[in-house]
């Protein structure tokens, strides 16, 4: 009886696991034939460190940034940003496409597209930049923002 016990249990993880399989991958058909994006985001939030304590504050952004040429089965893709175009890394993992880019000088941006829409034709999105210099300048990056909006994809 124990050992028929293992294999009603085995066949059940089994069944299980294909049925989570076969969802991943409809998760993943949503995004896998993306070619380009653009991305709006609305609010952010700025972390910093006072005193050696970690803080953070968040506020209103008007910010937007595109992706074009975007082929997961390469890896790759290219972000449109203000000073031109920008070869950078795309992964898709289980539905989410995250699309790296990654500064020769130190900073790393990370855009993350979830398959949830927040309207028609339009997906929740998170966009973070791992940066930290000691002056801060108007319109530059001078410490770590992560943002957060939606994504209109195009197939």
């Amino acid at each position: 009886m124990r050992q028929g016990g293992h294999l009603v249990l085995a066949a059940s993880l089994s069944l299980a696991s294909a049925s989570l399989t076969g969802r991943a991958l409809a998760a993943q058909g949503g995004l896998a034939g993306v070619q380009a994006v653009h991305c709006t985001f609305s609010v952010y939030a700025t972390g910093t460190w006072t005193n050696g304590r970690s803080q953070a504050e968040v506020l209103p952004a008007r910010f937007a940034v595109g992706f074009d040429a975007i082929n997961v089965d390469e890896g790759t893709a290219r972000v449109i940003g203000d000073y031109g175009p920008s070869d950078i890394i795309v992964r898709l993992s289980t539905g989410n496409l995250h699309l790296l880019q990654a500064f020769s000088a130190g900073p790393l941006y990370l855009t993350t597209i979830f398959p949830k829409e927040t309207g028609p034709g339009r997906l929740q999105a998170v966009h973070t930049r791992h940066e930290l210099t000691a002056v801060s300048l108007p319109g530059f990056t001078s410490k770590p923002e992560q943002y957060y909006g939606e994504c209109e994809p195009r197939k």
